[in-house]
C-alpha cells in the first residue's frame, strides 16, 4: 500500500536535517514536502482567519498535495510540525485514496530545540517561549516518538526507515 510519512516534532527538533538523511538513504523514489513553504502560498490572508485556522488549512493542503505522489509510487516525506490533534483530519484526507499514514515525531528536549532554533541560519527564533505550547502538544504522541538529544541525524534516519518498514509508525 502507498504511504506518506509525516516527519513531525516541535520547532528546532532537527526534522529537516533528519529528512535530508532520509532522502539520501531512501530505498526508492522519494518526494520531499517542506511544509513551511506552504505559509508563503497565503498571498493575502482574510482578516477573519486566525493563525490557528491557517495552520490547520496549511496542514490539510500539504497532506492533500502528498496523495498523488504516493499514488504514483513515491516515498513521500512531509516535514512539518504537525501536532497529534491533526492526525484525525489527515487520516480522512488520506483514507479516501487508501494511502497509509506514518507519523514520526522527532522530539529532543525543549532546551535542545530552543538552542537549535536560536542558531538557525534562516528563521532564527531568539525567544522559544511562544513555541513551548506546541512543544508540549507532542506529549500525547509518545508512541510515535523517536530519537533524543544526542542521536545523530544519519542514525535517526536509519531507525525511522526501519520503523516505517516494520509498521511501527502507522496511524490507524
Amino acid at each position: 500500500m502507498k504511504s506518506v510519512i509525516f516527519l513531525s516534532g516541535p520547532v528546532g527538533a532537527g526534522k529537516s536535517t533528519v529528512a535530508r538523511e532520509m532522502i539520501a538513504s531512501s530505498p526508492g523514489p522519494t518526494i520531499y514536502i517542506e511544509g513551511d513553504t506552504f505559509w508563503s502560498f497565503i498571498a493575502k490572508g482574510a482578516e477573519s482567519q486566525s493563525r490557528s485556522k491557517n495552520f490547520k488549512m496549511i496542514m490539510t493542503a500539504m497532506t492533500a498535495a502528498a496523495v498523488p505522489y504516493a499514488l504514483y509510487g513515491y516515498e513521500v516525506i512531509l516535514d512539518f510540525s504537525i501536532p497529534p490533534w491533526f492526525l484525525e483530519t489527515a487520516l480522512k484526507v488520506l483514507k479516501v485514496k487508501e494511502v497509509l499514514l506514518h507519523y514520526v515525531v522527532v522530539r529532543p528536549s525543549e532546551a535542545v530545540c530552543a538552542a537549535r532554533a536560536a542558531t538557525r541560519t534562516e528563521g532564527t527564533i531568539a525567544d522559544y517561549t511562544p513555541y513551548s505550547e506546541l512543544y508540549s502538544s507532542f506529549d500525547e504522541a509518545e508512541r510515535y516518538m523517536i530519537g533524543g538529544d544526542e542521536i545523530e541525524a544519519v542514525l535517526l534516519a536509519e531507525r525511522i526507515w526501519e520503523g516505517v518498514r516494520a509498521g511501527r509508525f502507522i496511524v490507524s
